[in-house]
């Protein structure tokens, strides 16, 4: 099963590479039988990819992990989606009890304790949505980049996942942030208004900042962690529990557009 999967992957990648956006996702729906998902986080690479499922209008499922700790500005885009497209996007949300229980225990921003505090909030409010969103699918689709940071340069236009047992398949694997830009504004794609206020990538609000110029596009995620090779545990091929050396976390600093956000409200009142 795992050289059949490893096999049908890399023949997916290949054949994949002289299409464009549509054309690689009508080869995945023709191909791939079965229950296909594409999990959108809303930024701008996944709205790319909405936009090209919805006028393909084939039977790719399109679905979302809710936190419940996103950016005000991620769920109007949500909304805008759903309007400007006609469809609906399935929410996944985090188990409450695993949840309550984290809170409980950390404190409702705990995760900034330490790494492993970290990896165990994107557990329950990412990875074990995902697992439920993913269950009995045949392919995931995804907005991976390779020049998104250096820990995805290696990112394949498709890829056996032996862990779940599916082909992950990255549309976009091979675009560069313009490509995506030049995309979206062409086919007047809505699209996170965070993006033009220097967040090339949009997670969980207390856990994204803007980058800084010269950081790689995915530098505002988790910022008080030393090491560069951050990950929530969705696209990863280690264990979700492990913490690489290094990647302690280091004291926590509150970015300065927090401050100024703070002292703007008080002005108000």
């Amino acid at each position: 099963m795992t050289a059949a999967l490893v096999r049908a992957a890399g023949d997916l990648a290949r054949d994949m590479a002289g299409l464009d956006l549509r054309g690689r996702i009508r080869l995945v729906e023709d191909r791939i039988p079965g229950r296909l998902v594409f999990t959108t986080s809303l930024g701008i690479e996944d709205q790319a990819l909405t936009h090209a499922l919805a006028l393909n209008k084939g039977r790719t499922e399109i679905v979302t992990l809710d936190t419940g700790r996103l950016f005000p500005e991620t769920y109007d885009v949500w909304i805008e989606t759903e309007a400007a497209y006609g469809i609906r996007i399935r929410a996944y949300a985090p188990e409450r009890v695993a949840e309550e229980a984290f809170v409980a225990r950390e404190g409702i921003n705990g995760f900034r304790h330490s790494v492993a505090a970290r990896q165990a909030c994107c557990g329950f409010r990412k990875v074990e949505p995902l697992g439920r969103a993913l269950e009995g699918a045949a392919a995931w689709f995804t907005g991976l980049r390779a020049g998104q940071s250096a820990n995805r340069a290696d990112t394949p236009l498709a890829e056996a996942d032996e862990g779940r047992g599916l082909i992950k398949v990255n549309p976009l694997a091979d675009w560069t942030r313009a490509d995506v830009d030049r995309f979206v504004r062409d086919n007047f794609i809505p699209y996170n208004t965070l993006h033009d206020r220097g967040f090339p990538s949009i997670g969980c609000a207390p856990c994204t900042r803007a980058v800084k110029i010269g950081e790689d596009e995915r530098a505002g995620r988790w910022w008080w962690e030393q090491e560069s090779k951050k990950e929530c545990g969705l696209h990863l091929h280690r264990p979700e529990g492990d913490v690489a050396p290094g990647q302690e976390a280091a004291a926590f600093e509150e970015p300065a557009s927090a401050a100024t956000s703070r002292e703007h409200r008080r002005e108000l009142v």
